[in-house]
């Protein structure tokens, strides 16, 4: 199973096209609020995922599922002028993905999802190329995540997960991630509202990363906590950089980076990532994160 590509990391996830619409504020129960015109950009947490890693050097495919229409081909199209290998992406008769988002002033946004073609990636096209790290996330069916995850480990390669949107993982995943990538509100879910944040380790996983938004990022290690403050920004649009964070962490992973120093590089990726528009037309490059 699986080709040699000269991987570092492979990304199994989404790939979405994404309708944005600028909004002062978001409607109510039974409300229509008027917005902006609609802008169309590649999204997905999958693409972005591969995309923010490529940016940064790191040799990456995706594995995943577009649709044979125009938003495939848009997507397809970002991925490989970002240098991201579309050859583990297959096409599906249902249409492409599409999010939702509705972004307001201070950049805070509210997503709506409808997975399409992402829905069609199953355990029989988890074919993994040879990669020093696989990350996932949970915008493709959570069986073929899992069975990603353990052909991940029977390969030697280091598995990822940002659980996002929260779904229930096995007990057998979470033992295999090193780490596991979750924000705020998804930790809340996993351990209780006001739970020390190190209680993650007791669900399994070797390490955890938690994203804290403007507040950078906390890693959580069996030998104890580290805080990761972010730079600060004026945020124009936080689409995409939970998703900016996590490749760009994989990809330092990739490099040999330990957690800490991985998870203080990609604080930077995703401070850079709200100060533009957009999820992937707003992921900087190795000499922009450097300058």
């Amino acid at each position: 199973m699986g080709v040699d590509l000269g991987l570092d990391l492979i990304v199994v996830g989404s790939a979405n096209a994404d309708l944005v619409v600028a909004v002062e504020r978001r409607p109510g129960p039974g409300e229509t609020v008027l917005g902006s015109d609609t802008s169309v950009l590649p999204g997905g947490k999958g693409a972005n995922t591969a995309v923010a890693a490529a940016r940064l050097g790191a040799k990456v495919a995706l594995l995943g599922a577009v649709g044979n229409d125009g938003h495939g081909e848009l997507l397809l199209e970002s991925l490989r002028t970002a240098g991201v290998d579309t050859s583990l992406v297959r096409r599906s008769d249902r249409p492409t993905g599409a999010a939702y988002i509705f972004v307001t002033p201070d950049g805070e946004n509210s997503i709506l999802v409808s997975p399409g073609a992402n829905s069609a990636l199953s355990e029989q096209d988890v074919d993994l190329a040879d990669a020093r790290v696989l990350v996932a996330s949970l915008e493709v069916p959570l069986p073929t995540v899992e069975h990603a995850v353990a052909v991940a480990v029977q390969r030697g390669i280091r598995p990822v997960v940002n659980i996002s949107p929260m779904a229930e993982l096995s007990a057998g995943t979470l033992a295999a991630l090193d780490p596991v990538v979750v924000n705020e509100h998804e930790a809340a879910q996993l351990i209780g509202q006001g739970a020390d944040l190190r209680g993650l380790l007791d669900l399994g996983p070797r390490s955890a990363v938690v994203t804290l938004g403007a507040r950078g990022a906390l890693v959580i290690e069996a030998d104890g906590t580290h805080e990761v403050e972010s730079p600060k920004v004026d945020a124009v649009d936080t689409t995409g950089a939970g998703d900016a964070f996590t490749g760009a962490l994989a990809a330092q992973l990739a490099e040999g980076a330990d957690l800490v120093t991985a998870a203080h590089l990609a604080v930077k990726v995703a401070a850079i990532s709200v100060t533009r528009k957009g999820a992937q037309p707003s992921y900087p490059t190795a000499e922009e994160v450097r300058g």
